[in-house]
């Protein structure tokens, strides 16, 4: 199996998908195929459970010996989410590599790259493997800023200082409250006011 991966692309590549079957005969034989023409498979048999093994085996090992890729499309998705079809879903998320086997079935066996958000939609499927995160290159961190003294303020006779000055369009600093919006209109002796 040649089935590895290497290429750091951002292109948008097909999903793979690997299936491998379990095809019963008339005299109670069977045998494995898979869609991967270069695997080699072992001879029709009556063992069924043999080959039962072989087969899931035989999907692991793709799984296995392939990466999935992080710039895949949904294979899923490629195939109008048939895996799924009455949960409606729009491919989005990281590649995944799913196992796909009914149990009751017990004669199909699909490895896939899928995206996240079909995956668990996809009956009797489980996730393998997930694509690598791509690794982000950081920058080293800037130097500090150079401290620059505050301004002093002008001195007054006395040994006393100014308060700061602030321009008139400024607002006030934090935790003070500017006089006029904590003075309230003052009440006349009969007692109207407001």
């Amino acid at each position: 199996m040649t089935t590895t991966y290497s290429e750091s692309s951002t292109e948008r590549i097909p999903g793979r998908a690997w299936t491998v079957r379990l095809i019963g005969h008339g005299s109670r034989a069977a045998s494995v195929t898979c869609s991967t023409t270069a695997c080699r498979m072992p001879p029709r048999s009556e063992d069924l459970t043999a080959l039962r093994t072989f087969a899931a085996q035989h999907a692991t090992a793709h799984a296995k010996a392939a990466t999935v890729r992080p710039n895949a499309w949904c294979h899923c998705g490629s195939q109008r989410c048939g895996a799924h079809p009455d949960t409606k879903a729009h491919c989005a998320g990281a590649v995944v590599m799913i196992l796909r086997h009914d149990p009751v079935m017990r004669r199909v066996w699909s490895v896939e790259e899928v995206c996240e958000t079909c995956a668990p939609l996809i009956p009797n499927a489980t996730i393998l493997a997930r694509a690598a995160r791509p690794r982000r290159t950081t920058q080293p961190p800037a130097a500090p800023a150079a401290k620059v003294p505050a301004p002093t303020r002008p001195g007054i006779a006395s040994g006393f200082s100014s308060p700061a000055t602030t321009p008139a369009d400024a607002d006030p600093a934090p935790g003070r409250r500017s006089r006029r919006t904590t003075q309230r209109p003052r009440r006349g002796r009969s007692g109207q006011g407001r």
